[in-house]
């Protein structure tokens, strides 16, 4: 095909335009939930984001983010524009690696070519790169400010650039792409290690290319050689090259006696030196294969250097400063992800095997006055013998992790697991549920977007099912085209050309099922996890792209003209992208969604002046830290992890000004928290009575005396915890002078503060709360969210003020609710404070996570409006109510009906029946479509239909209660229906 090379290109364009335009219309405008938040902030003011990092991401986000032209409030979407064109780049490269891939099993160059043959490849472009376009999870990455985007970058320019390099003879410029593939590993670094696995899959080509002959042999052996490969530049560059400055450090510091910074400078310079020799005596030697192959290792570490923007950020101490980076020590820890623990992978413990022994292995050193300092060792644990298994799966100790492992192996709380076991939830759980189930999300269909949520089959249709998974936008039907279509396109390569399938079916196994072994997920994830494995679903978009061809010469026999061959071909399977964009594009269009932010806004405007505010996970935190570091709102609240708050970085932190944000009150000196000390506190029975006064326990903490120490069994001391129950004695002109009670409710506030700890030990986090507590002085107010109140060990729920998506800390038993509830507050903050962009338009796609926080403002606006009624505020009680009507959707979820239900009956006491009516209609409705969908054998859990059974039965009583007896019998009469049908008995009177 005379043409081919420039038709090639110009649809190559065509079909990144037609990405393009798909992800710039649907990309969300603003921060997302999860990691979006951080990285967009770190990004905007280039800091220090979670290990280990992403400073390429960073700095190129950093790049973005000045097209907001100085508006802060479209810095989210300029730094989510960096997904959106590494996907549409992604979508370049994969249908030129499709046309390219498909010359090359048909062994054809693009002059040889028929013009049939030729548009065919090109059908074949468009198809696979339009299917990977419109796929589940690479849409969704590509909209959202995450590295997985970036990654899938550089994983498809590599896989294109080792197929171009391939076709090159001159040998100089082949080596001189594959020192390009050499930065490009660098830099990939610098964004996510994922698409390191791709390096067998070069290897092969490599092989395939170098060797005329070939064989099994010669191919295992050249994927295990890359497999070293891949191994080195994981351990011997990423962490072994630091490692070894580390090592030398600590060795001219400590040993020789030079200052800080003396043995990294002696080993950039040997290292650099030696790599810089070793190059130019490849040149003087004339050894080309060794200086492609230095000059390849100089270009990794080049691109390697992004990191060193990670260590330069981090000595400025900007307020976003994870795991303190600043030197070689703490910077090897940063990147060894030492933070998250290890887990096995060839050889390890089930999660039943007992722990004999500790040993200690290498010394943990952290920078001190003059040397580097041991303060702690690593500590490997020993195994009661024959505990340890080879290929261990079922190894996580964490208690919600065991219950999880025995329901799914249905093991007696007693049983320990066999390998059998192992090897089941390796396949079941593991390949199954956490990769199997992903693809077939993206090539097969989707239930919904709720969490395990399972694949859709051909007939599976939305009818008789509840309307909450019906309207799920998330619920799409692809038929099973996209699977079939690539599994014609396997087949297809399959039988024309063996060699450059197994290159394809490696590249398919590497990113997938190699992946799920590499990472070994214990049980139970918070969200779902299938953005890893888009390179493999990249691959198959290639069999998918096959597909065409596979039709093409099916249909030799029945139509002789290949141009209208390769027409129809094309034709039919561009049904697949068509199907896939249809169905996907209302639950990937996340255009108009800002509650992530708005919700976070809230949480802050919530929090009084210079407030102290302890969050829990990701959801918590990251759009808190978005709204503060990019759009300056409000800076002065102190926002504070508690899952940080164990780490001694993190205090350190806590002590310095951030933004307007003054120091935290904590009086422990830094020994007392550094890493090692006080990261377990047990509680010990001295007979003590009453309780523990915490000022005078914060003063024999500080002092470490003698009797509150202890030797810990695996070496070193710690303090006990005397009793199990605290008290503090209270100043009142002390909370007066603060206004964190008001005058007129100067006679409830107490003489003394307790509160009892929930475990029988306290950490770190636990101590510093105590400290910041004693130290305070009721100087800052001290507000707790929902999920930091219910997992902070100290039980504070007596003193607990609720103000409106926080809680605040008074000195004042809040057993009343007079007093639990700060109603002006609360009212002032959900009627005119708090913001609900876009919750009550059924087009703007709300997730899970989405709903969740709608549903925690409901909550709030319900109990809020329950104690208005309860005062006689029936107006303001009213309106209340009313808004959030009004401001938030009804999807029809089961989480939702305990609300309206409560609205419902609230309103009838208000006189709104006609309302209220309208409430309980959709409300039955939704739980006969829960009921009716069981009894037709959907599969719903037992807790779920006893959920629905309850409010309904509810329903029939909240009219009983206001005089409405016709309508409690007829919903009375409802219930018995279905009670009987579904428990074959009628309820107890």
């Amino acid at each position: 095909m005379v043409n081919f090379n420039k038709i090639n290109t110009i649809v190559g364009w065509v079909v990144c335009i037609i990405a393009a335009f798909t992800y710039i219309s649907t990309v969300e405008p603003t921060a997302s939930f999860w990691d979006c938040g951080e990285f967009i902030a770190v990004s905007y003011k280039l800091e220090v984001p979670h290990p280990p990092g992403a400073p390429l991401f960073l700095l190129i986000g950093r790049i973005f983010s000045f097209f907001a032209a100085g508006d802060v409030t479209r810095v989210a979407f300029w730094v989510n524009m960096v997904s959106v064109m590494s996907s549409v780049f992604s979508i370049l490269f994969l249908f030129w690696t499709i046309t390219l891939l498909a010359r090359k099993f048909l062994n054809k160059t693009a002059q040889q070519l028929s013009k049939g043959e030729g548009w065919a490849v090109i059908g074949a472009g468009v198809v696979g790169a339009l299917a990977y376009t419109f796929s589940d999870s690479f849409w969704f990455s590509s909209e959202e400010a995450e590295v997985y985007a970036m990654s899938s970058f550089f994983t498809a320019f590599m896989l294109w650039s080792v197929f171009k390099w391939e076709l090159i003879e001159d040998e100089a410029k082949a080596n001189r792409w594959l020192v390009l593939m050499a930065y490009m590993i660098g830099l990939s670094i610098g964004v996510h290690l994922l698409n390191l696995v791709i390096l067998p899959v070069l290897g092969l080509v490599y092989y395939f290319k170098r060797y005329s002959k070939h064989t099994w042999k010669g191919a295992l052996l050249t994927v295990g050689i890359t497999g070293v490969i891949l191994i080195f530049i994981m351990s011997g560059i990423i962490t072994g090259v630091p490692s070894l400055a580390g090592a030398m450090e600590i060795f001219f510091v400590n040993t020789v006696g030079l200052p800080f910074g003396s043995g990294i400078i002696i080993f950039l310079l040997l290292f650099f030196g030696g790599l810089a020799y070793g190059i130019w005596y490849s040149i003087r030697k004339n050894k080309a294969l060794l200086n492609t192959a230095l000059l390849s290792f100089a270009f990794i570490i080049i691109g390697y250097l992004s990191y060193g923007i990670i260590i330069v950020r981090s000595n400025f101490n900007p307020p976003i400063d994870e795991n303190n980076p600043q030197n070689a020590i703490s910077f090897l820890s940063y990147l060894k992800r030492e933070q998250y623990g290890d887990r096995p992978l060839l050889y390890g413990p089930y999660f039943t095997s007992k722990i004999e022994d500790q040993v200690k292995t290498s010394a943990l050193y952290r920078k001190g006055d003059k040397k580097y300092e041991v303060y702690d060792y690593k500590v490997k644990p020993v195994y009661e013998s024959g505990s340890q298994v080879l290929f261990p799966r079922v190894w996580s100790t964490q208690p919600e992790h065991k219950e999880r492992y025995r329901k799914i192996l249905n093991l007696r709380p007693d049983e320990k697991p066999t390998m059998g076991d192992n090897l089941y939830f390796f396949f079941s759980h593991q390949l199954g549920h956490m990769y199997f189930r992903y693809f077939m999300w993206n090539f097969v269909g989707r239930e919904s977007d709720e969490q395990d949520a399972g694949w859709l089959l051909p007939l599976d249709s939305s009818k008789d099912l509840p309307r909450a998974l019906a309207e799920n936008k998330a619920r799409n039907n692809f038929y099973m085209l996209p699977l079939i279509v690539g599994l014609m396109g396997l087949f297809f390569q399959y039988s024309r050309n063996r060699k450059w399938w197994g290159v394809v079916a490696l590249a398919f196994f590497m990113t997938g099922a190699a992946l799920v072994m590499y990472l070994n997920s214990g049980p139970i994830e918070p969200r779902e996890r299938d953005y890893i494995y888009v390179g493999s679903f990249y691959i198959f978009a290639i069999w998918i792209g096959f597909g065409v061809l596979f039709i093409y010469y099916g249909l030799e026999k029945l139509l002789k003209k290949e141009t209208t061959r390769a027409v129809i071909a094309s034709a039919l399977c561009l049904i697949v992208p068509g199907v896939m964009v249809v169905q996907g594009w209302d639950d990937h269009d996340r255009s108009g969604r800002y509650f992530s932010v708005d919700s976070a806004k809230n949480m802050l405007s919530a929090c009084p002046p210079n407030a102290i505010l302890f969050t829990g996970g990701d959801n918590d935190t990251f759009p808190l830290w978005y709204v503060q570091e990019v759009e300056g709102f409000r800076t002065d609240v102190r926002v504070i992890v508690l899952t940080y708050l164990n780490t001694d970085w993190y205090i350190d932190q806590l002590k310095m000004q951030m933004n307007q944000s003054q120091p935290l009150p904590i009086s422990l000196p830094s020994e007392s928290y550094t890493a090692g000390s006080y990261e377990y506190i047990p509680y010990q029975d001295v007979g003590l009575k009453g309780g523990m006064d915490l000022n005078q326990y914060m003063d024999l903490v500080r002092k470490k005396h003698p009797l509150l120490q202890v030797e810990l069994v695996s070496g070193g001391k710690t303090v006990i915890l005397p009793s199990k129950e605290f008290f503090l004695k209270i100043n009142k002109a002390d909370v007066l002078s603060t206004e964190t009670v008001g005058k007129n409710d100067a006679h409830l506030i107490t003489d003394t503060m307790r509160w009892a700890v929930r475990d029988n030990h306290i950490e770190k986090n636990d101590l510093i709360i105590l400290d910041v507590l004693n130290s305070n002085k009721w100087q800052r107010p001290i507000c707790f969210n929902f999920t930091s109140r219910m997992s902070c060990n100290l039980d504070f729920s007596n003193y607990l003020r609720e103000e409106g998506l926080v809680y605040r800390l008074v000195p004042v038993e809040v057993k009343d609710a007079e007093y639990a509830l700060n109603v002006e507050a609360m009212y002032t903050n959900f009627m005119t404070k708090f913001s609900y962009r876009g919750m009550n338009n059924p087009s703007i796609y709300s997730t899970e996570e989405y709903s969740r926080f709608a549903l925690a403002h409901r909550d709030l606006a319900l109990r809020l409006a329950s104690f208005l009624y309860y005062k006689g505020d029936n107006e303001r009680s009213k309106k209340v109510l009313l808004k959030m009507l009004d401001v938030f959707r009804d999807k029809g979820t089961y989480e939702e009906q305990t609300i309206y239900m409560l609205t419902a009956r609230l309103l009838l006491k208000l006189n709104e029946e006609s309302k209220a009516d309208k409430v309980v209609v959709q409300l039955v409705s939704d739980l006969q479509g829960y009921l009716d969908f069981y009894l037709k054998g959907g599969k719903l859990s037992s807790g779920i239909i006893e959920h629905c059974l309850g409010i309904l039965n509810q329903v029939s009583m909240i009219y009983e209660e206001v005089g409405k007896k016709d309508k409690a019998e007829q919903y009375s009469k409802l219930f018995n229906r279905y009670y009987e049908k579904i428990t074959g008995d009628l309820p107890t009177k």
